[in-house]
């Protein structure tokens, strides 16, 4: 499995605010983008795998709430995430 709890941790330590903390924004953004970059590559070698395609679909718009929160909440955060992750926009 390409998503183990030792990655999760890793993910919410680096990003969140502490491994424990997997209910913050930042924390929840930088999983989505993990797992959205491990469908993108999936779907690269296996065109027609629709499933994972509106699987995809879904995180994508998942993550953009989570960051239009983060827009709303606090803009210096957002701006961190996102230049952090390397995020478009």
């Amino acid at each position: 499995m390409y998503l183990t709890k030792k990655i999760k941790e890793d993910i919410f330590k680096k990003h969140g605010t502490k491994a424990e903390n997997t209910g913050s924004a930042e924390g929840q953004i930088a999983l989505f983008t993990f797992r959205i970059n491990h469908l993108t590559e999936h779907l690269k070698q296996n065109k027609k795998d629709f499933n994972t395609e509106r699987s995809l679909v879904k995180l994508v718009g998942k993550r953009r709430a989570l960051l239009d929160y983060l827009t709303k909440k606090d803009i210096l955060r957002y701006r961190a995430i996102v230049k952090e992750l390397g995020l478009r926009k």
